[in-house]
């Protein structure tokens, strides 16, 4: 028997909990042995719980127990789960989390003292929820040189951008619902702003390189800035807007970012929707695979939480190869990517169009009637010629005292 404790008896951590009493047969089967719940550190008490007497409310107690061999971190942010989890690893028991901002900020340090330990430090949660994402990068595609990872990583920005895209919503309201529904937060700006996804595509990107990834290095954009008039136009020209967290690794050079990007219905994540992630992995060899399903919620994400433990117990003895070194990976500049770009413009398509073809070469135009605006889609072009060619365009606007572009949007349209 090995036993374990959850420390944050919060959503997740009660899902963890829960299948392993409920699935105990089938985690006693797939870890060779059963594993017991010994604790759960809280700060409250829940009495009438099956886990009642489980509960504890001083870390040492599980620090300090040897027959404590896996600890379950659900608790979430940095403080205090990196001393915690920091402590239990060298303490030389394995850990198991579901904190994507404790594996972006700290993992490549709780890995390296895992390996010193000889145990583990497994954080399949920590990105796509209940999607197997970490294990295949590290498992089934261990032979692949990753070529691209992209990703829809957040469900709380895809339930908002679907309402906007299919029922016509303005961002606000359906902020609003995805609040009262509880798939957003009172303070949503993790989510919306963007850095949810950026620490994703950070761990996923150290995953694929085995280097360390700074997440600070990846450029980030929300969706705050995303309206009911760009789905007008997606519409009309048979497009979507999605949130994506990117990496695309040619070589030495990689280019990370997260931002709204206008998709086809011919893209593999145009009909991901709602709250589901979807996540898309290119590798030289086996190409474009793609891994679709729940990317939050109690039991998927405890679901992840539970394979980590049966791997950690079949593991009791050994560290497992995986993760990244200490190494930095550098992430190219932003402004060195190219893509298509979405672009809306003040005034008519008849008055302003060769002023823009000029600049921005052969573009498709599209026109909603009633707006006192037009939009192109522009060809692929590099971050910093788009930049330099759209400063150009509002400096001729600007001197004749109007306002020039009013949004955009990055594209992948064929």
């Amino acid at each position: 028997m090995i036993q374990a404790a959850i420390m944050g008896y919060g959503t997740i951590g009660s899902g963890v909990a829960e299948i392993l009493e409920q699935n105990q047969a089938e985690i006693t089967r797939a870890a060779g042995q059963n594993v017991a719940l010994k604790y759960v550190l809280d700060l409250r008490d829940f009495p009438g719980t099956p886990i009642a007497d489980k509960i504890v409310h001083e870390f040492k107690v599980i620090e300090e127990d040897p027959d404590v061999q896996i600890v379950v971190e659900t608790m979430g942010g940095l403080n205090p789960s990196y001393p915690f989890v920091k402590a239990s690893l060298e303490a030389g028991k394995h850990v198991v989390t579901s904190n994507k901002a404790l594996v972006a900020a700290h993992g490549t340090e709780l890995l390296a003292i895992a390996k010193k330990k000889g145990v583990n430090f497994f954080f399949e949660a920590s990105v796509g929820g209940g999607i197997p994402i970490i294990r295949p990068l590290y498992r089934c595609l261990k032979g692949e040189k990753i070529e691209e990872i992209t990703g829809i990583l957040n469900g709380t920005t895809n339930y908002i951008l679907t309402k906007m895209d299919k029922e016509g919503e303005t961002f606000e309201h359906a902020l609003k619902e995805a609040q009262e529904l509880g798939y957003a937060e009172r303070n949503p700006e993790a989510d919306v702003e963007g850095q949810d996804t950026c620490r994703k595509i950070a761990i996923l990107t150290a995953m694929a390189t085995g280097k360390e990834v700074n997440y600070e290095d990846i450029y980030t954009e929300g969706i705050t800035k995303i309206t009911d008039v760009d789905f007008k136009y997606a519409e009309k020209l048979g497009t979507s807007v999605k949130l994506f967290g990117s990496s695309r690794i040619q070589g030495d050079e990689v280019h990370a970012f997260v931002a709204p990007v206008m998709i086809g219905r011919d893209h593999p994540l145009y009909m991901v929707s709602d709250v589901f992630n979807g996540i898309l992995v290119k590798g030289n060899m086996l190409g474009t695979t793609m891994y679709y399903g729940s990317g939050a919620g109690k039991l998927p994400t405890a679901s992840a939480v539970i394979a980590d433990i049966i791997e950690a117990a079949q593991n009791e003895k050994q560290n497992v190869p995986m993760g990244w070194t200490d190494e930095r990976l550098e992430i190219a500049e932003m402004e060195t990517s190219a893509h298509r770009y979405f672009v809306r413009i003040a005034g008519t398509a008849a008055e302003k169009l060769a002023e823009v073809t000029t600049l921005f070469g052969e573009v498709t135009v599209v026109e909603l009637d009633g707006l006192d605006e037009f939009a192109v889609l522009t060809g692929k072009l590099t971050e910093a010629a788009f930049q330099d060619m759209a400063a150009k365009l509002d400096q001729g606007y600007q001197a004749a005292g109007e306002d020039g572009i009013r949004q955009m949007i990055r594209a992948e349209v064929e």
